[in-house]
């Protein structure tokens, strides 16, 4: 019975994460599009101003969930008003890249 269990789990959890395998962004696409994200978060990813979180290096599933929490207004509170209106205008496959492209950057910015 419990081995039952284990390959349900193990079905669940190898399907929950194919979508989030076949949302693989495009980094040279995103690097196109992300010269509106530098005016906050800097050229290379590194914010010039600190109130502004560094994006180089970050993980790319963390950069996906959040801008797709901001884009849904999920999520609130500090400078989210600004993340929101600019997440709005972004589609899937934005995200996908833009997350692919600031994921492959260096996390000092060197």
């Amino acid at each position: 019975m419990k081995l039952k269990h284990f390959a349900v789990a193990g079905l669940f959890a190898i399907s929950a994460a194919l979508p989030m395998m076949a949302s693989a962004g495009d980094a040279a696409a995103g690097k196109a599009k992300a010269a509106v994200c530098a005016a906050c978060h800097g050229q290379n990813g590194i914010a010039l101003i600190p109130m502004y979180p560094n994006l180089a290096g970050q993980h790319e599933m963390y950069l996906v969930s959040s801008l797709k929490a901001y884009r849904s207004k999920e999520r609130n509170g500090g400078m989210a008003a600004i993340m929101q209106g600019q997440a709005m205008a972004l589609s899937d496959e934005d995200i996908a890249d833009l997350s692919a492209y600031f994921s492959s950057l260096p996390a000092g910015g060197k």
